[in-house]
């Protein structure tokens, strides 16, 4: 099997032959062919065969009902007492609620509500102490803007859903619970499906890949054609890498500098650094507060390759860099 990589420019003064990023700003002429058995090898655009080219170029859908051909900002918000950087500061529910709406104000697109905190190292919540944190946020900010609810669990999901969360964001891509499935077919929700190796509890003890970024767009394609077998819409289909779930450093950054390689699966790509450890150890930030640079400048490297969703802690600061990062396109 053969992999493709666009290599990526971005501005909207493209040359006449080059073409589009998923109907963005960045855009390519040649690609990097991959093989798991072979050198890499660069090739022009009509080597690509047309399936691909066509995930790679074809304009996204709107994504519960935001339009792709623009970035947007998830803002996160964790009802935890542990998450890895904010744990415990939203943990009340009137605090969380706040804080979502200042979220909304800054210029976030959507709020990812998380109950279960997914660092390494974590422990299990169950679903109903997950649920009781979740559900009066959910139902306060539904309302006010586009929700998403950080779960891997099919109750908390549903749950979510009705009171009014737009998008089931799962860091299993539905493999956690295998009910997930079906709440989303049944519900007509949004899903992001990201890709992790191994639980929280063990995903740093020594991940491996035979290769990286194959292995894992291997896995995120397996996962879309799951849910397209459901019946369930491309539209509606968003995929995630999972930076910093079980990788090392080194990893993260394959990753991040093979990113456009996911647009051959055609869907949009959310991508989440803010804060991560592997920011920490290379930008020499032990307090993960004061990560926001290094945050961005990752973030921004993503909206290069064409990623359309950026999941940030930081969000009236990623939204200005966002916004003069389109201005000089």
């Amino acid at each position: 099997m053969n992999y493709y990589r666009p290599i990526v420019s971005y501005g909207k003064n493209r040359p006449k032959h080059a073409m589009p990023i998923a109907g963005g700003n960045a855009w390519f002429s040649e690609v990097e062919k991959l093989s798991r058995n072979e050198n890499s090898t660069i090739i022009t655009l009509k080597d690509v065969p047309g399936d691909i080219l066509n995930n790679i170029t074809r304009k996204r859908s709107n994504f519960s009902g935001l339009s792709m051909s623009n970035a947007h900002v998830m803002g996160v918000l964790n009802v935890t007492p542990d998450s890895f950087s904010d744990g415990g500061q939203h943990y009340d529910v009137d605090i969380a609620v706040r804080r979502g709406k200042e979220m909304l104000d800054e210029g976030a697109s959507i709020v990812d509500i998380g109950g279960e905190s997914t660092r390494p190292g974590a422990d299990f919540v169950d679903r109903f102490s997950e649920l009781n944190r979740v559900s009066p946020v959910v139902d306060a900010l539904a309302e006010l803007g586009i929700i998403s609810v950080d779960t891997r669990k099919a109750d908390v999901a549903r749950e979510a859903i009705s009171q009014g969360a737009m998008i089931f964001n799962d860091v299993s891509a539905l493999s956690f619970d295998p009910r997930s499935l079906n709440v989303l077919a049944e519900s007509g929700a949004s899903v992001c499906l990201m890709h992790a190796s191994g639980d929280p509890q063990t995903m740093q003890d020594n991940p491996t890949y035979d290769d990286v970024l194959l292995d894992v767009y291997d896995f995120l394609m397996s996962r879309v054609e799951l849910c397209l077998q459901a019946g369930i819409d491309l539209s509606k289909i968003s995929i995630d890498p999972g930076i910093g779930f079980g990788k090392t450093i080194e990893h993260n950054l394959l990753l991040i500098k093979g990113m456009s390689l996911f647009h051959g699966i055609g869907c949009p790509i959310l991508l989440g650094v803010s804060r991560k450890r592997f920011i920490g150890e290379i930008g020499k930030s032990q307090n993960t507060a004061d990560r926001l640079g290094g945050s961005i400048a990752v973030g921004l490297e993503g909206l290069r390759q064409g990623v359309q969703m950026l999941r940030v802690h930081d969000v009236r600061e990623t939204v200005q860099a966002v916004r003069l990062f389109e201005a000089m396109a």
